[in-house]
């Protein structure tokens, strides 16, 4: 993999994690556009740290806040979230120690990709019929936008997008799925590196410096798609990015197949 084929994917990386299009399927369809030799899941959890970073940036206060609720019982609704948080990742956690087989094959297979991306496609256009809830997060849906989140291991279906829409369509406000769906995205990306730290370690030297660079174009980009994503989240236009991956699954589709 070259510099330039790097940097694009890590800016493609980097700008869709958070937006509700599917990173890993615009990964998939731009490797297989540019004739570049697919990486498969190592390359994708090494930019997948960058935007894990980004997460953790934007989102440090928070997760300060829940880590020293681990330590001070009377931090009662923190110790909650991070109860939520662990049964969130548990689908996600299952998904990735069973079913890596089945995942790192679908890496390589654009028509299903894009087939998925019409699958977010839906998903995302449901938002748009279900009214602005208030509920608060239990741990039903907690677990409901795990299974959501485990289903994303896919390429195609959007991890936030999944995520967000279950929150909504549960009956959660908008902005609290959006950050529910951040969070859980630390414990997964953060799980998918250790899954992956053998393929990581036998990288070759020559591919060591594309993909870190594609990495740090990941962080810059995904810390921008994260204010970006909860200013569209306020704006209630989530459903918007519905056409796109229509969209971009219909052209996925008559390229590839």
């Amino acid at each position: 993999m070259s510099y330039l084929d790097a940097i694009l994917l890590g800016i493609i990386q980097g700008l869709t994690e958070f937006l509700p299009v599917s990173s890993s399927g615009h990964l998939v369809l731009v490797q297989e556009l540019l004739g570049v030799k697919h990486s498969g899941v190592s390359f994708e959890v090494l930019v997948h740290v960058g935007t894990l970073l980004a997460v953790l940036i934007y989102f440090r206060r928070r997760i300060v806040e829940l880590t020293r609720s681990l330590f001070s019982p009377e931090m009662h609704s923190e110790r909650l979230m991070v109860g939520l948080l662990i049964v969130g990742t548990i689908p996600t956690y299952l998904a990735g120690l069973f079913l890596v087989s089945f995942f790192e094959e679908a890496f390589l297979n654009p028509v299903m990709t894009s087939v998925m991306l019409l699958v977010t496609g839906v998903i995302l256009l449901s938002t748009r019929f279900v009214r602005k809830g208030n509920r608060s997060l239990n741990w039903l849906a907690a677990l409901v936008m795990g299974i959501g989140q485990a289903l994303a291991i896919m390429p195609g279906i959007s991890r936030s997008g999944s995520t967000i829409a279950i929150g909504m369509l549960v009956g959660l406000n908008p902005s609290k799925a959006a950050e529910f769906s951040f969070l859980l995205a630390v414990p997964a990306i953060a799980g998918a590196v250790v899954l992956k730290s053998g393929d990581l370690m036998a990288i070759e030297h020559a591919s060591t410096g594309p993909y870190v660079v594609g990495s740090v174009f990941a962080f810059v980009l995904g810390l921008v798609a994260v204010y970006a994503v909860l200013e569209i989240i306020r704006r209630g236009r989530f459903d918007y990015f519905a056409y796109y991956c229509f969209a971009v699954g219909a052209l996925g589709l008559y390229l590839f197949i």
